[in-house]
């Protein structure tokens, strides 16, 4: 530690009590630049530990009723005000791993938690190293909510330690991730000499199609919300736009107009719609995306390289990047090929439905995807025909966790929801529409 200053140290939660690590990894503060707490740097020892723990409490935890699990769920969901009563039925199976991303760390944690102690599974989970505090938190309100010990043990590290001995240990026979497709290729790989049943919710290079009957007033607000919330950083979030030739240019200046009135600075600040990148080697990355684009040709209509950032002294040295719009850009380019998983969009225009559907098809992923049209019948066939997990209509990020959820090809396996959390499903596909006037 620096001289003079001071860190929050976590501990792993393993068996019911806090236990130290013998090393620790710096996590840094992305609006600041600055070391914030330290968090455990767990291996094999420390998920050996957890494993064995999972164990103990199975029996005992697998045994209670759906309604004696569901009562101590909802304690915690009370305590934590989160909604895990959503989960709270079926049956017992064995210890499952669960290994969550840092971009919503707390929700997508509980989100794998609850439906597998729900089910009578013991867990170990290991939450992102760069964003462990709200894990941690939560690990002091187990026992507060009456949870036996062992029921669930957190084990915090990197991937390639703590994540591998979790992945790879042949006592746990359930694996949830949520994250990159590469680390899920990873964990195909490491867990299938024990043939392992897997949940892997990867990556994302949405689409949303905007025909030129959609209602752009409507339209314009929710696609630069679908495009930016949480910096961009959503594996839900529509990075590629496609809009019908004959409104390209109305909704391209009113998209823009709305980009340039976003706020970007220091999450605290109640005024501020998008606050930094994860981190300094993350924003590089984006950066270079960017960089990359402009090198092939296409035009940044505003943001990085545009525009000024304007931050206070404190967020000088912040992982901050304003939302970049990028357009003239070839479909084989890498900004339209890769999860960038950052705060940048890139808007072309399309002339027929048979065209827009074999470009937005034309990625290697399928998480989700967004369609605006007023007409009923070509939201169905278009819907229908877009290799995609998800398709939103004329809204984004409205659904009901009950739903299934997850994508194709390389977006994952497998699908999360209350009902079907375990069920893994292949090509299901969930439609939401949103009425709006004919």
């Amino acid at each position: 530690m620096e001289s003079g200053k001071t860190y929050l140290v976590l501990e792993n939660y393993i068996g019911g009590q806090f236990v130290p690590c013998s090393s620790y990894l710096d996590s840094y503060d992305p609006s600041t630049g600055e070391v914030y707490c330290k968090v455990p740097d767990s291996g094999q020892e420390e998920i050996d530990a957890a494993v064995k723990a999972a164990q103990n409490a199975f029996p005992g935890w697998s045994s209670k009723s759906p309604q004696e699990r569901a009562k101590l769920l909802s304690k915690l969901a009370d305590l934590i005000e989160d909604d895990l009563e959503l989960f709270a039925q079926a049956e017992s199976k064995d210890q499952a791993g669960l290994i969550s991303p840092w971009n919503l760390p707390l929700y997508l944690l509980t989100w794998k938690i609850a439906p597998a102690i729900a089910y009578g599974n013991t867990v170990i989970a290991k939450p992102s190293e760069i964003t462990s505090v709200t894990a941690w938190m939560m690990c002091k309100l187990l026992s507060k909510a009456g949870f036996p010990p062992g029921v669930v043990n957190i084990v915090f590290g990197s991937g390639p330690k703590a994540g591998d001995a979790l992945v790879s240990h042949p006592e746990v026979s359930l694996i949830s991730f949520t994250g990159s497709t590469l680390t899920g290729q990873r964990i195909i790989e490491r867990s299938a000499p024990y043939c392992k049943k897997l949940s892997l919710e990867l990556g994302g290079k949405n689409p949303a199609i905007i025909f030129d009957d959609a209602n752009l007033d409507e339209c314009v607000p929710v696609s630069v919300r679908s495009s930016f919330a949480n910096q961009g950083e959503i594996c839900l979030c529509t990075s590629r736009i496609f809009v019908q030739r004959n409104i390209y240019h109305e909704f391209l200046r009113k998209f823009v107009e709305a980009v340039k009135k976003w706020k970007v600075g220091c999450p605290t600040d109640p005024t501020v719609d998008m606050g930094p990148l994860i981190s300094k080697e993350h924003l590089a990355k984006v950066k270079n995306y960017i960089k990359r684009a402009k090198e092939e040709g296409a035009e940044i209509l505003c943001g990085e390289g545009i525009n000024g950032l304007d931050l206070p002294t404190r967020n000088q040295h912040g992982y901050f990047l304003l939302p970049t719009v990028i357009t003239t850009i070839a479909d084989d380019s890498s900004c339209m090929q890769d999860e960038i998983f950052g705060p940048v969009t890139c808007i072309t225009a399309f002339d027929t439905e048979e065209e827009v559907i074999r470009r937005a098809n034309g990625v290697k992923y399928g998480l989700a995807a967004v369609v605006w049209s007023r007409n009923v019948g070509r939201v169905h066939r278009v819907a229908k025909r877009l290799r995609s997990g998800l398709v939103w209509t004329n809204c984004w990020l409205i659904r009901d966790l009950n739903l299934p959820f997850g994508g194709m090809k390389a977006s994952g396996i497998g699908r999360e929801g209350a009902k079907d959390s375990y069920e893994f499903f292949t090509e299901i596909k969930t439609i939401t529409i949103k009425h709006t006037e004919m």
